[in-house]
């Protein structure tokens, strides 16, 4: 089955939220924001803003009828600014006015007088004065302490990794319309309804009953709209509420980039210790996480940035660390992975550090060191099922790295201008979201008695094809066709207490309880028709009824309108709460994740030792899907997550000044890959493998796990720098941009 949106996408007729039809009278909202990134407001005047044409209104905090609190884990984040303002594109007030344009001029007549503070972008800087979002975590395994003695080679380094900038296709934006008794309907571009539902509530000091939110679709999500979804939503809404009219905002790009958060960069302190096998026998990693201004989803991508500190390693005694840093940036957030890249990434440079020191290839260590059946990772959850040997054999052998490697090295002997560069990337990425509370989901089926069927999951589709799962069980389960099948929009007043659609879970979790809503439909089915054709052997197949497995006279709309004549329910509510896992904060032990995901990447690059450009020749990928329900969606993903995931490692510079300013803030200062960034060859395969039960149709989760493979991109392309210049001491700092190459490639040693 082919993504369902697909033909709708192409003919330019799927609907986005800009994509709404308006309701007359319909105003548009401005946000008005922070210029400096950290001062006292001492005054504003708005009265010429007020004034000019167009302008309806202009609502600040005093406005607010609730609580002027948007943050979700701590409640740290006004959703309009008061007093003081801790980072450039603070949110300060809403312009409302009969047009984007006027709102835009009337915000050129509002003055500010700013009392400057003290400005802090650097997370280490923040940590040393004591300015946290939380206090510090730290998650151990074995002793270290005592380890180091029995370590033959001891290596400590510094790793440095920057942001990456979401940019979805389809920018932040709500549209709210007033309904009676006070109530609301918001379309909203976000991955957590309800979470923009509790906070709208919140703000608007009403009770979240009154508060609808609908979303057909996103325009890419990537995590950037998980939270950061919410005060946009919330802004709209609150000019509904006091205007009693439909406010409609739709960001501009650069408004977007300036005033949002990013992937968190992070700072980290390293030492590993290996044995004369290379057999790892201490890690210990420090991380600084640069949160920005606010807590938003800080606290648990740091959370993941720990649980993932070992990436497919086994590590008998671990000590992992991790700093949550205030600065003055917007409040980082979710994205693709949520801080598992960045604590994979510290540990793969500290790998590599260890084998440029003992001359040795990177890959030597990594094999030694993956993790197998029965190892016990350093929050405790002991693996199983695990494919990570698999998934690098079988790479090895399908791909012939032996060959490969020869190749390469043999080009470098040969050329002088261009070197190439080997990496293999091995990942092993826990599925489900790390607080246990949000592992649920609930599902709806109606059955209408012409025998077509329409569904609700909090699922949100974004471009990566849950739609179409969802489709695919509701069709398996019936054995109808897809055409009788609707997927309603993601509502919150259909499904209730969503979880958000992200952690790779969107597929696992409403695709469980849309099956459990199915099945109990299907048995009810089953029941009417084994009383009509007095046998218990009966299945539902092509739209008809077989009995003792050939087909009846019975079709599918015949047996639904024999239920509804019965009075048999047609409509089920399921809910699904992921068993087994659990996790205990006050131990930092536990079992949190559903299942783990494992793979295996070779890297190839070529770089120009003269340019310091580089050209990704090949990725050859062996991946662990279980049993793929859809082998065109989820390879997609690895591609898509691939390629975002080397636009991390590479071209993706996000650059703010020491006050606190974005530079790269737009598409022409802040580079993605496009077709000539991609690897030439992307060559993927499914790993032969059993899936997990706790997998919708053992269909392993695929959002995320592939954008890791990216991380292999940074060192292979430091391995051709290495042929090039080898006796230069670098620096482990991503992003490697061209600029950072060239550097390198000259680098006195």
């Amino acid at each position: 089955m082919i993504n369902i949106d697909a033909h709708n996408h192409v003919k330019g007729k799927s609907i986005y939220l800009d994509d709404i039809q308006e309701l007359q009278g319909t105003l548009y909202a401005l946000p008005f924001d922070s210029t400096v990134a950290h001062a006292k407001i001492k005054s504003v005047d708005y009265k010429a803003a007020l004034n000019s044409h167009g302008i309806v209104s202009i609502i600040t905090a005093k406005d607010i009828p609730g609580e002027n609190q948007i943050g979700g884990i701590i409640p740290d984040e006004p959703l309009l600014a008061e007093g003081e303002v801790h980072f450039r594109g603070q949110v300060i007030a809403i312009i409302v006015g009969t047009s984007e344009h006027h709102c835009r001029q009337a915000a050129k007549l509002i003055t500010v007088d700013y009392e400057e503070l003290p400005v802090i972008v650097d997370p280490r800087v923040a940590q040393a004065q004591g300015k946290l979002i939380m206090p510090p975590r730290q998650f151990t395994l074995g002793d270290t302490a005592s380890a180091w003695a029995q370590c033959d080679h001891v290596f400590e380094g510094r790793s440095d990794v920057n942001g990456q900038e979401h940019l979805y296709i389809e920018t932040q934006g709500a549209y709210a319309r007033p309904k009676e008794d006070g109530s609301i309907v918001i379309s909203s571009s976000t991955q957590g309804p309800t979470a923009v539902q509790r906070m709208v509530a919140r703000v608007l000091g009403i009770p979240m009953h009154k508060v609808e939110i609908d979303t057909v679709r996103l325009g890419g999500g990537f995590g950037g709209k998980e939270d950061q979804a919410t005060p946009w939503a919330v802004m709209v809404a609150l000019a509904t509420q006091l205007l009693h009219k439909p406010v409609k905002m739709a960001m501009h790009r650069m408004d977007d980039m300036r005033m949002t958060g990013k992937r968190h960069p992070y700072s980290a302190d390293f030492k590993i210790g290996l044995n004369k096998e290379y057999k790892i026998i201490a890690y210990e990693v420090t991380h600084y996480q640069n949160a920005g201004a606010a807590a938003d989803l800080s606290p648990a991508v740091m959370e993941r940035t720990l649980f993932h500190s070992t990436n497919a390693y086994f590590v008998p005694n671990v000590i992992a660390k991790a700093y949550s840093c205030k600065t003055n940036l917007p409040p980082n957030t979710a994205f693709r992975g949520f801080g598992g890249p960045q604590g994979k990434f510290a540990i793969e440079a500290a790998i590599v550090k260890a084998a440029e020191s003992l001359d040795v290839n990177p890959s030597v260590i990594q094999k030694a060191n993956l993790v197998v059946d029965g190892d016990e990772l350093s929050y405790g959850q002991i693996l199983q099922q695990v494919e990570a040997r698999n998934t690098w054999e079988t790479c090895m052998k399908s791909y012939d790295y032996d060959t490969q490697k020869a190749r390469v090295a043999e080009f470098n002997k040969t050329n002088t201008r261009f070197k190439k560069g080997l990496a293999i990337q091995p990942i092993c990425f826990g599925i489900s979201f790390t607080n246990t509370m949000m592992n649920q989901a609930r599902a709806m089926v109606h059955i209408y008695h012409d025998g077509s069927v329409v569904v609700s999951t909090g699922a949100v589709e974004m471009g990566q094809g849950v739609n179409t799962k969802m489709l695919q069980i509701v069709t398996q389960t019936f054995g109808i066709k897809a055409s009788r099948v609707r997927i309603e929009s993601t509502n919150t007043l259909r499904i209730a207490n969503t979880s958000p659609t992200a952690a790779s879970a969107g597929a696992d979790l409403n695709g469980k309880a849309l099956e459990m809503a199915c099945n109990a439909l299907l048995g009810r089915l089953v029941m009417v028709a084994q009383k009509e054709l007095n046998t218990d052997k009966i299945q539902l197949n092509d739209e008809f009824v077989f009995a003792n497995e050939k087909a009846t006279e019975i079709s599918w709309t015949d047996l639904v309108m024999k239920a509804f004549v019965l009075r048999v329910a047609l409509s089920e509510h399921s809910h699904y709460a992921t068993p087994i896992i659990n996790y205990d904060k006050s131990k930092e032990k536990g079992h949190p994740f559903a299942y783990h995901v494992y793979g295996t990447a070779i890297l190839e690059v070529t770089v120009d030792c003269l340019k310091g450009t580089y050209d990704f020749d090949s990725v050859n990928i062996v991946h662990d899907f279980g049993k793929s329900m859809n082998t065109d969606i989820d390879n997609g993903q690895i591609e898509g997550g691939l390629v975002q995931g080397i636009g991390w490692m590479t071209l993706e510079e996000i650059v703010y000044n020491d006050q606190g300013r974005l530079l790269s803030n737009a598409l022409s200062t802040y580079k993605v890959p496009d077709i000539y960034s991609v690897p030439k060859q992307i060559n993927i395969q499914h790993l032969e493998s059993e899936g997990h039960d706790l997998a919708i149709k053992k269909s392993k989760a695929v959002g995320e796990p592939p954008l890791m493979y990216g991380i292999g991109a940074y060192f292979a392309i430091r391995n051709a720098v290495k042929a090039f210049n080898p006796d230069a001491d670098l620096a482990v700092n991503a992003p490697y941009t061209p600029e950072k190459v060239l550097m390198d490639l000259y680098k006195k040693s």
